[in-house]
């Protein structure tokens, strides 16, 4: 699976994928669990590289000591708004509003759908960011789709 970056803007991102062939009803539902699942994470402040203390301690987390004064002061980063995974041929959209979460999450989305494409569900590209010129997207479409709100 290729994966491709374009203009990025946090508030206002879309996701593109591309499938190898027009996806099912199934390979549907799993993408759409894959984003509802990421951004649900997102939206309760996961993605918060400024608190990573299990991973900043290594391979040996044995009897460490988590420091919860460290998480309650680290900078909130939720999600906010999230739109309905869309279909047209091959390709999928969905947009977003990342809020003030980290591009951790973003790492964490391409690895899911590295891994989906392996097992489930054969998708040729993701895009960050950006639009597709052959499937233009309307300005207030952001607005009448949203499926989350604060």
């Amino acid at each position: 699976m290729e994966v491709q970056f374009r203009e990025f803007d946090p508030f206002d991102l879309w996701i593109w994928l591309k499938f190898s062939t027009v996806p099912s009803n199934g390979e549907k539902q799993y993408v759409e669990e894959v984003l509802d699942s990421w951004f649900f994470l997102g939206k309760l402040g996961g993605f918060n590289a400024e608190n990573l203390q299990v991973n900043d301690v290594g391979v040996d987390i044995s009897y460490l000591n988590y420091d919860t004064n460290m998480a309650d002061n680290s900078m909130m980063a939720l999600m906010h708004n999230m739109g309905d995974v869309e279909y047209e041929g091959l390709w999928a959209r969905c947009w977003l509003d990342l809020g003030t979460s980290d591009a951790l999450g973003l790492d964490i989305l391409i690895n899911v759908f590295i891994q989906l494409s392996k097992e489930f569900v054969a998708i040729e590209k993701l895009i960050v960011g950006g639009e597709n010129e052959d499937w233009p997207v309307e300005k207030d479409v952001r607005k009448s789709t949203l499926a989350y709100e604060n």
